[in-house]
């Protein structure tokens, strides 16, 4: 007997949902050791830094340049993604410039500490191009697999790395002894093959999905919500970032205060990270079914983290303070890019991700300028200061959900 329509519709779809998975499977795996080796090397970026001779000041402000290029120039790349398709093209020089600046570290040495400095931008800028591309990509299997939980399972993916990175960082201090700079150097050349085994794979994934833009069915004349709404929704996003305080300075922070040694820092950014995976995991599935309530919820925990990791200086203010950072930073990447798949069509992704990265990035740096200077003025300040912004950042999220459902209400009158 022939099959029904309905039968031959759901076998489609269900075939459709099984490669929307593997893809989003290997995307999920190049996400993995890309942060295994980046962030690995981040979570002693403060410290090295020290021993090469850098300021408190300047560890901060790189820090937030840096993160300001990673972000704020994906509107353009963003621009270029939506005009060439070139997603698989994006990835691969992006990630190579990434990854490959990281075992370039282990040849600095004090007297040359700018161009460690150089290295971490690099790593940072080749960040910013292929982050919109694989934002993207990752999109096309939400509409099988629903975007919170999409975008939650690829952030679960970058944090078990994110984990798994430091803790390996660790290891090879802890076989030296000390946190020296020729165990930094070395841990750095080692993350290195991290950042080769990467490449390898993405290769791999762009001879199996040469076009994973048909995965998702076109949508002509989708609807979408209006413009000032999303621009409203990129306020909140702006005082996020610009209150959040980097891991970096907490990094410095905690070896400057002496609260644990020096070389467990990494352990605690790998620990940080194993919650970060948690909650992008919990939030990124509640927002498929109560929307940016999820990321008001994490938030609202979060705000609080520097009050515990800067106004406690005990390691009990520490934990709680970083349970609360990795809190916000898990919902943050999970949820805030699951909101625009939610509501822009896929022609205009990169550009709609380049806009939100790049103010990100831009409000990050801003606030990392300040939160610097207020760390070496008044560590009262800094915690006024970045849980204040946090809050606001609450309230503008609160203006954008109610907003987002007049809009939605508004589509359906249409429809």
């Amino acid at each position: 007997m022939d099959k029904q329509p309905s039968q031959i519709n759901r076998q489609s779809f269900k075939d459709t949902s099984h490669r929307a998975l593997l893809f989003l499977a290997f995307i999920s795996v190049i996400s993995l050791f890309s942060d295994f080796t980046h962030e690995g090397a981040r979570s002693i970026y403060g410290p090295y830094l020290d021993t090469l001779g850098v300021t408190a000041f300047l560890v901060a402000t790189i820090a937030g340049l840096g993160e300001m290029i990673g972000y704020g120039l994906r509107i353009v790349t963003g621009i270029i993604i939506d005009k060439t398709k070139k997603y698989w093209l994006a990835m691969f020089i992006g990630y190579s410039v990434n990854l490959l600046a990281i075992p370039l570290l282990a040849f600095v040495t004090p007297s040359v500490w700018g161009v460690a400095l150089t290295l971490i931008l690099l790593e940072r800028l080749g960040k910013s191009i292929r982050a919109p591309a694989k934002s993207v990509l990752t999109s096309f299997a939400s509409e099988k697999l629903g975007p919170g939980k999409t975008f939650a399972i690829q952030e679960v993916m970058d944090q078990i790395g994110a984990f798994l990175g430091p803790l390996f960082v660790f290891m090879i201090l802890s076989i030296y002894g000390e946190s020296s700079l020729t165990a930094y150097q070395t841990a750095f050349g080692c993350l290195g093959i991290f950042a080769v085994l990467t490449l390898v794979i993405l290769v791999i994934a762009r001879v199996k999905y040469p076009n994973p833009d048909q995965l998702e069915a076109k949508k002509t004349g989708q609807a979408s919500v209006k413009a000032k709404t999303f621009w409203l929704y990129m306020m909140a996003i702006s005082l996020l970032a610009f209150g959040f305080v980097d891991y970096p300075l907490i990094a410095f922070h905690i070896g400057k205060v002496a609260i644990v040694e020096a070389i467990y820092i990494p352990l605690i950014f790998a620990l940080a990270m194993g919650v970060d995976a948690l909650s992008a995991l919990l939030f990124g599935t509640l927002y498929d079914k109560i929307g940016l309530k999820s990321l008001m919820m994490a938030m609202g925990l979060a705000a609080f983290a520097p009050l515990f990791v800067f106004a406690l200086p005990n390691l009990g203010g520490l934990t709680v303070g970083m349970t609360l950072w990795a809190i916000g930073m898990g919902a943050q990447e999970s949820v805030l890019k699951s909101v625009v798949a939610s509501i822009v069509p896929k022609q205009s992704r990169g550009r709609a991700y380049g806009i939100l990265n790049a103010l990100f990035g831009i409000f990050w740096f801003l606030g990392s300028l300040l939160i610097g200077w207020l760390y070496e003025k008044s560590i009262l300040g800094l915690v006024i200061v970045s849980v204040s912004v946090e809050i606001a950042a609450l309230v503008a999220l609160y203006i954008t959900g109610r907003q987002l459902k007049k809009d939605k209400e508004q589509l359906d009158l249409l429809s």
